[in-house]
């Protein structure tokens, strides 16, 4: 390990005289580029400069103790050796945790379909609630969102929800989020005052670039109708809607949401792109099943992954097994603690591999 972060070091070094060259400066993509390795590398840099001081306040209190007879001074050299091996320990975890193999889609925006389950009306309205969760979390990360298609019910809730999530390290933190969300709750309707179960499915899936997808637009069929339901003045008088059927695959993407046929029509390649390069994902996913199956979610729609019980004012995430007592502020976007126990739950099962693995 120890090697690998000296070669990481040189490299940094590297790095920043190369960006001082005004050549390179001159260069705005090799810039970039050599600006995106150098982020990336720094916070490994920063550590183990971190670490190797406190390895040397260890070194220099053990010295001390040595040499030192007066027992003041001995009992606070043993003091401050404690203290450099406790944070020994814990940089060498985050450093093991810094070096782990990095997702490469974890910078990418994302895709997000939520789609009713099982539960009628119930179910279309919590996929609506659901939406809206990851909207106000998505503020507040300062990401955007954009809508591209929605399927109404009538009362308030969402058939089908399909939008873009637009900032730095998006899917790195919604990756987690894809499964079955179950919900049980008495119902509007309900006059009996019983709970009722149902669900909503979330797939995330990352924003795939052109250079990610090969996609032959001979492949594709483009139907245009007219746009139904609340948009602005002009989006139901004209034939902007665009429904894109890809046909090798038998995708189907509609969106409306935009004036211009031509935006809706952009919009939907995308998704159709990102579902593509999803499925690409799964297969080779699929084809690593071990080392999937070490890992926190396994991404599958049909893996039910977290309980919304409004009775009782709990969520409860079931891979991890954690539950919290604060649904009002979690249906609010506040989902760090839940994903931030994924994340690390994550990093264990990698790093627990990868010993298993020395």
């Amino acid at each position: 390990m120890f090697d690998r972060l000296d070669d990481i070091v040189k490299r940094f070094e590297e790095i920043v005289e190369e960006l001082n060259n005004p050549s390179v400066v001159e260069n705005q993509v090799r810039f970039r580029k050599l600006m995106k390795e150098q982020a990336d590398l720094q916070p490994i840099v920063e550590t183990y400069q971190k670490y190797k001081g406190a390895k040397q306040d260890a070194e220099d209190s053990l010295a001390l103790l040595e040499e030192e007879s007066d027992e003041e001074m001995r009992q606070l050299a043993k003091e401050e050796l404690s203290d450099a091996r406790t944070r020994i320990e814990t940089l060498e975890h985050r450093l093991k945790v810094l070096l782990l193999p990095k997702d490469p889609n974890d910078d990418k925006n994302v895709v997000v379909e939520i789609r009713a389950g099982a539960g009628g009306d119930e179910a279309a309205l919590f996929a609506a609630e659901l939406y809206r969760m990851y909207c106000r979390f998505a503020e507040r990360n300062r990401w955007k969102t954009e809508l591209v298609s929605v399927s109404e019910n009538g009362i308030g809730g969402f058939k089908e929800v399909v939008f873009m999530i637009t900032g730095q390290g998006a899917y790195s933190k919604l990756k987690y989020e894809s499964g079955v969300h179950r919900v049980q709750r008495v119902p509007a309707t309900e006059s009996g005052g019983r709970i009722h179960t149902s669900t909503s499915t979330v797939a995330i899936m990352p924003e795939a670039e052109e250079v990610d997808v090969e996609l032959d637009l001979n492949d594709c069929k483009f139907d245009v109708f007219r746009a139904s339901g609340n948009g602005g003045q002009c989006v139901n008088t004209t034939d902007s809607a665009v429904r894109l059927t890809h046909i090798p695959t038998g995708i189907v993407i509609s969106c409306q949401d935009e004036k211009s046929q031509l935006k809706n029509k952009e919009k939907a390649l995308k998704v159709l792109r990102s579902r593509l390069y999803d499925l690409e994902l799964a297969k080779k996913q699929s084809a690593e099943a071990e080392e999937r199956r070490s890992q926190i979610g396994t991404g599958d729609r049909s893996e039910k992954i977290r309980t919304y019980n409004f009775p009782q004012g709990r969520v409860t995430e079931h891979r991890i097994k954690l539950t919290l007592y604060k649904i009002d502020a979690i249906m609010d976007g506040d989902l760090f603690e839940i994903i931030d126990s994924l994340i690390a739950a994550d990093q264990a099962a990698k790093l627990a591999k990868m010993n298993e693995a020395v």
